[in-house]
């Protein structure tokens, strides 16, 4: 097979709009399935997961070929839940051009204008699906999808539509001809006569669309008025590769209305991957280079997606250059290694086909490589290039995880690393100070559903709590005291005894050690251990047992016995002069400040300004980006922000975003340390 015989295109969009349907409704009308399969049954190619069978959502990407007049058009299955937002991406890497799926009767959702977004300047196209339902409305819609991204949206169809606005048949704008549902195909038909005239100033309209590509097109529009349906068609895979125009078509996936035509639509105006431009990469001397689509160059493919099943794991790429054959030896630029490749395969939802080799503009399996990741090059050792990976977002939303069965900790970790190949969006990290494996991913249904796959396919069952906030306490006032530890239980005793001044230092973070001892009366040989003691008794503050910090201990007297005295006896003598010493000394407690880069709508400005003032956050400024949104810098306690991804999905309607990083640790207010050594006293004693 040729690049010329292969097109990719990913289906974005809200939840809910349709695509799955979509895909399933293009393998059903070109024999690729012998039944049409739905999401409420559970039946489809794409969603084949049992946690989507059991949601109805998708939640990973999928792979659905679809062969259409002797083309391969493969066709990538993205969910619509923000959750799975790098799955998206993944799908964004391996398509050259995307098809936005919009609902009829939702207009405008959030989804789409997202998508959108997160295209940049790949090519795109617009499916208005579901027209045949209760409450559509195409005209409201489009409008609204025009009102948002400007003149780029072109319609290449007129709806037919009845009295209740609910559309029965579609005018190809392109070819002039006009088609209707019958029998559960798409029969031609007359072009109705009161839309007659609507067609023709579409028509026209197209024209000039792709007149606009082209300079050639344009001389010979503004001569002729009229293009051919050839003309009208080149102009506009010119403006699709470029990003000015995205042709807008409608339908039903369940009645097959328009799919047939988005099939023939992405045959006519959707790059091949060799009509792309260059990708840019880096050489093995991390110098900047291009990557051209070049059939018959030297290897280079990236891993977009890896999936395991219980017959193993599959590495899915996207062939940029050259081909990949079943007995080929290419290098991971990620790890270093040179990989003999096994089997390959193409993929169709859970279902496999073993392939002889995997052509440049291609997608397709490896089986079995184990040590490949998701975002790795796979390239020809002799041309080494590394193409960009996916740019996922940091997670945001963080929960501590602990399997409900004692002893199960590290089939736990084993689990969640094995999932982590799959969905490299999550971070899993065991936090040594608060003794807490701490998930972190996009938000509460991720961390849901990687939850539910733990206890299916790896017999964890997990449960999930709030992370505990990192606290620190520290003095604010300069005490001594003594400690003396003397022991006589016959034969020889343990005997310590010395003088500590506990004093606030803000030079540095971690506990300084110092000695002012005249005369011997504490021996050098002694001085280790009581550093030691007061080492281990600053992990445990005096206020919620937090570690104490900017604390300089001075040891400046003390006494010893000759027999008696012992490492360890110095050590405990230690330890008591800091327990004695610390609630004198005015303790108070430092919490984590947070940075934070919140980017929303203008029009919910104020709703967010007003609720980082609620969380005890600090604003230190607005930049707009100019596109209609604003980044506000701000600054927060750590405490506050634990479900702030679930709540600015909620204020923003799933409009903002946000990234979070730890700045310092500032002192608390009262309230703040009320209320967190209650809860520290509270932890201990179910402990």
């Amino acid at each position: 097979m040729s690049a010329k015989d292969i097109r990719n295109i990913v289906l974005l969009g809200h939840g809910g709009s349709g695509k799955t349907t979509l895909a399933e409704s293009m393998l059903f009308m070109t024999g690729g399935t012998d039944r049409f399969g739905k999401v409420t049954d559970g039946n489809t190619t794409c969603d084949y997961d049992a946690e989507e069978i059991k949601r109805n959502i998708s939640i990973s990407l999928a792979v659905a070929p679809v062969k259409y007049k002797n083309v391969k058009i493969n066709v990538l299955d993205t969910p619509g839940n923000f959750d799975f937002a790098g799955e998206v991406l993944s799908g964004i890497r391996a398509a050259e051009c995307a098809v936005l799926v919009c609902g009829a009767k939702d207009g405008l959702s959030v989804g789409a204008e997202r998508a959108w977004k997160m295209l940049g300047n790949k090519p795109r196209m617009i499916f208005i699906n579901r027209t045949d339902e209760e409450n559509s409305d195409y005209n409201a819609c489009f409008d609204a999808l025009k009102g948002k991204f400007g003149t780029a949206v072109a319609p290449i169809v007129a709806p037919i539509i009845d009295g209740s606005k609910k559309v029965t048949g579609i005018v190809d704008l392109l070819h002039n001809k006009a088609y209707e549902v019958k029998g559960g195909k798409a029969a031609e038909c007359a072009i109705p006569a009161d839309i007659a005239d609507e067609v023709e100033t579409l028509r026209a309209e197209l024209m000039e669309a792709a007149a606009g590509a082209d300079e050639e097109l344009m001389e010979k529009f503004f001569e002729t008025m009229e293009l051919s349906a050839e003309e009208i068609a080149k102009g506009l895979k010119l403006g699709v590769r470029d990003g000015s125009v995205a042709p807008v078509l409608c339908g039903s996936a369940i009645s097959g209305l328009g799919v047939d035509m988005l099939m023939q639509t992405v045959l006519d105006l959707v790059p091949v991957a060799t009509d792309m431009p260059a990708e840019a990469a880096q050489d093995d001397d991390g110098n900047a280079v291009e990557v051209a689509h070049d059939e018959n160059g030297a290897t280079a493919a990236i891993v977009f997606k890896t999936v395991s099943d219980q017959y193993g794991k599959f590495s899915l790429v996207k062939v940029v250059r050259g081909k990949i054959t079943g007995d080929m030896s290419l290098y991971d630029t990620t790890t270093g290694n040179t990989e003999k490749l096994g089997r390959l395969y193409t993929l169709k939802g859970k279902k496999n086909e073993e392939v002889k080799e995997i052509c440049c503009g291609d997608i397709g399996a490896i089986a079995k490589m184990d040590r490949v990741k998701t975002g790795d090059t796979l390239c020809d050792p002799k041309s080494i290039v590394k193409l960009a990976g996916m740019p996922y977002a940091e997670p945001c939303y963080s929960r501590a995880i602990a399997p409900k069965t004692r002893g199960q900790e590290e089939k736990l970790g084993t689990g969640l690393n094995r999932l982590n190949e799959e969905d490299p969006t999550f971070t899993v990290v065991n936090n040594a100070e608060t003794h807490q494996m701490v998930v972190s991913g996009a938000g509460d249904i991720q961390i849901d559903v990687l939850v539910s796959k733990l206890k299916t396919r790896f017999g964890v069952d997990a449960e999930l709590d709030t992370p505990r906030v990192p606290y620190r306490e520290k003095i604010r006032k300069t005490v001594q005291k003594q400690g003396r530890h003397k022991k006589q239980t016959g034969g020889s005793g343990q005997f310590g005894d010395v003088w500590v001044r506990f004093e606030p230092n803000e030079e540095s973070e971690e506990m300084v050690f110092a000695e002012e001892v005249f005369g011997g009366s504490v021996p050098k040989n002694f001085f280790p251990a009581v550093e030691k003691g007061l080492r281990e008794a600053v992990l445990h503050g005096p206020l919620a047992g937090y570690p104490v910090v900017n604390l300089k201990c001075v040891l400046y007297d003390g006494s010893y016995h000759p027999v008696d005295s012992s490492e360890i006896a110095f050590k405990t003598a230690a330890n008591l002069a800091y327990k004695a010493a610390m609630p004198e000394a005015s303790p108070v407690l430092l919490e984590p400040v947070c940075e934070l880069k919140v980017t929303v709508p203008d029009q919910y400005m104020g709703d967010i300004l007003g609720d980082l003032n609620k969380r005890r956050g600090r604003v230190m400024g607005m930049t707009p980006t100019g596109d209609g949104e604003q980044i506000i810098e701000a600054e927060c306690p750590e405490a506050e922000l634990m479900s702030y991804a679930i709540d600015l999905r909620s204020m923003t309607q799933s409009r903002g975003s946000f990234t979070m990083h730890f700045v310092r640790y500032e002192q608390c207010s009262a309230d703040a340390q009320e209320k967190a050594v209650a809860a520290a006293k509270a932890m201990q004693e179910a402990e």
